[in-house]
């Protein structure tokens, strides 16, 4: 099978499509024909160097979280599933023994990692993350959800949000960006999104934006936030964490997610104490939150939004396009 794999850490210069062995389930395994899978920032990371997880001694390497397609065939100890049922993958590893596995949410796992592994013609995976596709649902709509919107939805839990409450979202025109946007729509929550471009600023209107603030100026930007907002969903942390928590009312939220913008956050603290803020961490989510987003999604609540479309062969130009910040939604492989 063709898959397209790291063989350089060097940004997208470094992706080629290469041959390997067809995978054969184990126990509790299932091999998926891949119809798509969505890339993320924390593959690019990967691909630019700008990970722990991954070093020159793992190369050639397969990433790809967000994997939709239809079942090829199962190993032993499977139930439930068939070949040719359409699923999606919720990318989770988890231990299965820890406190929070036992307890919840799985997400919090003391062993908490994430599959690799979906861009290629198939995949082996753990059967137990597969979740079934309603016949509405298509692959590339489906693979856009199991980072960027399951973290959105997970963050906008962990900011105990309410019917009417105001979102501020710096970085609104990205993945978990738009994904928060479009789930605070679904949810009935005022947003208030930021991007230097006002023709991405237009399309994430589009999509259920209240208020877009065209600015990359942290100063600029608070200075248009007229009102403290209940909660602030941070994925890019840098500056953007002490912008976050200035923009917050008394007794409010910020969730932080990313580093895009910076390894390292300054903030207030006789602020973050004498305004009863919060500032809580939130990575991924859980593969229930996953099932509630395809039944969204079935439901017509939202379509997600997919910038772009690739095939496989052209993987580097998808990479390429993501750290340009050419594109609005997600960018999927098609292999």
């Amino acid at each position: 099978m063709r898959a397209a794999a790291f063989t350089e850490l060097v940004g997208p210069d470094g992706v080629d499509v290469i041959d390997r062995p067809d995978p054969e389930p184990g126990p509790g395994d299932a091999v998926v024909d891949v119809d798509a899978c969505a890339i993320n920032r924390h593959d690019l990371w990967i691909l630019e160097g700008d990970s722990a997880m991954v070093d020159a001694d793992d190369l050639p390497f397969v990433t790809g979280l967000d994997v939709a397609g239809r079942v090829r065939e199962t190993g032993p100890d499977v139930s439930g599933l068939e070949a040719g049922d359409r699923v999606v993958l919720c990318p989770n590893e988890t231990c299965g023994t820890c406190r929070f596995c036992r307890e919840g949410p799985e997400n919090v796992c003391e062993h908490f990692s994430l599959y690799h592994g979906g861009l290629a013609e198939r995949a082996r995976v753990t059967a137990d993350r597969l979740v079934p596709l309603p016949d509405g649902v298509d692959a590339t709509t489906a693979a856009a959800l199991p980072t960027a919107y399951v973290t959105a939805y997970r963050m906008l839990q962990r900011a105990d949000v309410e019917t009417g409450d105001t979102v501020f979202v710096p970085g609104a025109t990205g993945g978990v960006g738009v994904a928060t946007v479009q789930l605070c729509d679904v949810l009935g929550l005022e947003s208030v999104g930021t991007s230097r471009s006002a023709a991405k600023l237009d399309r994430v209107r589009e999509v259920g934006l209240d208020r877009g603030i065209e600015s990359a100026d942290v100063e600029a930007i608070r200075e248009s936030v007229d009102e403290p907002v209940d909660a602030v969903i941070n994925h890019l942390g840098g500056e953007y964490t002490e912008l976050g928590q200035s923009v917050l009312r008394r007794g409010g939220t910020m969730v932080v997610c990313g580093r895009t913008a910076g390894d390292v956050s300054e903030f207030e603290v006789a602020d973050l104490f004498l305004q009863h803020k919060h500032i809580v961490g939130s990575t991924m989510g859980t593969q229930p939150d996953l099932e509630r987003l395809v039944e969204f999604v079935a439901d017509g609540a939202f379509e997600p939004v997919v910038d772009t479309t690739y095939p496989l062969a052209e993987t580097g130009e998808a990479f390429a396009a993501m750290r340009d910040r050419e594109t609005v939604g997600k960018l999927v492989i098609t292999p």
